[in-house]
C-alpha cells in the first residue's frame, strides 16, 4: 500500500443493499452492546472506601469543566445498577462494556485490594449474567487514582507496574465470570489529552510527558494483559480499546500527504506498532527528535508491550481531516498570543486541522461513517488475523424529554444507521468485524463538557435520576431483534 492509498478517502456511500431498501443482516452471533465507563456514570466518589481519582481533582479546579459539573453524582449507576441492567435486558443488547473504576480497588492505586470496592463489581456482573447479558470488563478508562498521579502519573515507569497489579488483583476476583477483558481504553486520549494540551485530567501541558505517558501505557497493556492471563482461572479474551483516527489528506500534495503521515505516526501507530509489531513508528521518532531521545525506552520494553490480543476495540466518532499549514500570514502589528497546547506532539508546526463539511453532532464534529469503514478495512489489511469489535460509536444531540415524557432523536437514529451500514459493508470485504456496542447506553459526566452533552440511548434527568428510553433506544433494540439494519 502506498502512502497515498493508506490515506486516500474512502467510498463513503452505504452498502449497496441499503440503497435498493434491502435489509443488512449481520453474521449468526454478532454481539450486540451498549458501553459506559465507571467515572462518567456511578457517583458515588467516597462510597465505601473508594479515593480519589485524577478526574475527582481535575473537575474540581474551576473552569476545567463547564458549568462547574464533576462525576461525583453523575447517573447515580453505583445506586442503580439493578435499574440499570433491567435496562440493557429491555434493549436485548447481548453485551455490556463497563469499566472498573482502579480507585474503587486500590483507593492509592497500591496495596491490597478493597473488598467493598470488588463487591460492587461481583455484584454487577452477577446481575448480568442473570439478565442473560455478557459482561466486558475495561480495567482503565482514565480514572487513575489521584496518589499515582502525584508521584508522577503515566510519565513514570512505575505506574504501568502499578496497572499490572491492579489488573491481576481484578482478574483474580472476576475472572471465573467474565470472560472478555479489555486492559486500556484509548491510551491516546489519556497520554495528549491528559499530559500534552492539558483539556483532560491531570491537566498537564508537557509534550515530552505525553510522549513517555503513551510509551508507559503501552508498556502497562502488556504487563497487564500478563498479570491477568497469569491469574483467570478459565481462558479470557484480552484486548485493547483504541481510538484510531480516520486520517485525510486535504489533497494529494506531497506536503498533504506528509501532514496525513505526521497525525497517523501520533495518532495512531504510536500504539498500533509497539502492541502488533514490537516497535516504535521510525518516523515518529524522527518527527520528536528535537523533544526526545526516547531514551525512556528500555531493553525489552517493546516485546511486553506486543502481549497477544485476542481481539482489538476500535472507538470512531469522525474522521480528521488535514493540510500541510498555510503560507506565512502577513506580518501583525500586534504581538501574538501563546499557541493553545496541541495533543499533536511532534506534529504541531507542519499540520492544520481542518473542518470537515457536512451535518454535525451537538459535540462539533462531523458525520462520516465512511471514515469508520476506512479504519476497519486499513486493519482488515494491516492486522490480518485479529477480530474487531466496534466497542464504541455514537454521538451527542440536544436531546430532552417532550411534555408527554418522550425523547424523540432522530438525528442519532440517522446517525447510528449509517455507522451500523458501514460496519455491514466493512464485513462484507472481508473485515473481521465481530460487534458494535453503542456509545452510550446512559447520559453520562462528559469529561469536560459535564452534564451538557447527551450520547445515551437511554437520557438522565439529572435532577430526579429518571431514566428514559430514547428512541434510539427503541429502534436499536428492534435492529438486535431482528439482527438486521432496516432500510435507510
Amino acid at each position: 500500500m502506498t502512502t497515498a492509498d493508506a490515506f486516500a478517502p474512502a467510498d463513503t456511500d452505504a452498502h449497496a443493499d441499503a440503497r435498493t431498501g434491502t435489509a443488512l443482516r449481520f453474521p449468526a452471533g454478532f454481539r450486540w452492546g451498549a458501553a459506559t465507563a465507571a467515572y462518567q456514570i456511578e457517583g458515588a466518589v467516597s462510597a465505601d472506601g473508594r479515593g480519589p481519582s485524577v478526574w475527582d481533582t481535575f473537575s474540581r479546579i474551576p473552569g476545567n469543566v463547564l458549568n462547574g459539573d464533576t462525576g461525583a453524582i453523575a447517573a447515580d449507576h453505583y445506586h442503580r445498577v439493578p435499574e440499570d441492567v433491567a435496562l440493557l435486558k429491555r434493549l436485548g443488547v447481548s453485551d455490556y462494556r463497563f469499566s472498573v473504576a482502579w480507585p474503587r480497588i486500590q483507593p492509592t492505586g497500591r496495596g491490597p485490594a478493597l473488598q467493598r470496592g470488588l463487591d460492587f463489581y461481583q455484584r454487577l456482573v452477577d446481575a448480568l449474567l442473570g439478565a442473560g447479558i455478557r459482561p466486558v470488563a475495561t480495567l482503565y478508562h482514565w480514572d487513575l487514582p489521584q496518589e499515582l498521579e502525584e508521584l508522577g502519573g503515566w510519565p513514570r515507569r512505575e505506574t504501568a507496574e502499578r496497572f499490572a497489579e491492579y489488573a491481576g488483583i481484578v482478574g483474580a476476583a472476576l475472572g471465573d465470570r467474565v470472560h472478555d477483558w479489555t486492559t486500556l481504553n484509548e491510551p491516546w486520549c489519556t497520554a495528549f489529552l491528559g499530559y500534552a494540551s492539558g483539556v483532560h485530567a491531570p491537566g498537564r501541558t508537557e509534550p515530552v510527558a505525553a510522549l513517555r505517558a503513551a510509551h508507559h501505557l503501552n508498556l502497562a497493556h502488556g504487563l497487564g494483559a500478563a498479570a491477568l492471563r497469569a491469574v483467570l482461572p478459565r481462558p479470557g479474551a484480552v484486548s485493547l480499546t483504541l481510538n484510531l483516527h480516520a486520517v485525510r489528506p486535504l489533497t494529494g500534495s506531497a506536503a498533504d500527504l506528509d501532514a496525513a503521515r505526521r497525525i497517523d505516526a501520533v495518532g495512531n501507530r504510536i500504539f498500533l506498532d509497539p502492541v502488533f509489531h514490537g516497535r516504535l513508528p521510525e518516523d515518529l521518532v524522527r518527527d520528536t527528535a528535537g523533544l526526545t531521545d526516547w531514551s525512556f525506552v528500555r531493553d525489552g520494553d517493546l516485546a511486553a508491550a506486543a502481549a497477544p490480543v485476542d481481539w482489538l476495540g476500535i472507538n470512531y466518532y469522525s474522521p480528521t481531516l488535514v493540510a500541510a499549514p498555510a503560507a506565512e500570514p502577513a506580518p501583525s502589528p500586534r504581538a501574538p498570543g501563546p499557541a493553545e497546547p496541541s495533543p499533536w506532539v511532534g506534529a504541531e508546526p507542519y499540520v492544520r486541522l481542518l473542518p470537515a463539511r457536512g451535518p454535525r453532532t451537538a459535540m462539533d464534529w462531523p458525520v462520516d461513517a465512511g471514515g469508520l469503514y476506512e479504519l476497519l478495512t486499513r486493519l482488515r489489511d494491516e492486522l490480518p488475523g485479529v477480530p474487531l469489535l466496534v466497542t464504541e460509536n455514537g454521538a451527542a444531540y440536544a436531546d430532552y424529554a417532550d411534555p408527554e415524557g418522550e425523547v424523540h432523536d432522530p438525528d442519532r437514529i440517522a446517525y447510528l444507521h449509517g455507522h451500523l451500514a458501514a460496519v455491514h459493508r466493512a464485513i462484507a470485504d472481508g473485515a473481521d468485524v465481530r460487534g458494535y456496542f453503542v456509545w452510550s447506553l446512559l447520559d453520562n459526566f462528559e469529561w469536560a463538557h459535564g452534564y451538557s452533552k447527551r450520547f445515551g440511548l437511554v437520557h438522565v434527568d439529572f435532577a430526579t435520576q429518571r431514566r428514559t428510553v430514547k428512541d434510539s433506544g427503541r429502534w436499536y433494540a428492534g435492529v438486535i431483534a431482528r439482527g438486521a439494519l432496516p432500510p435507510a
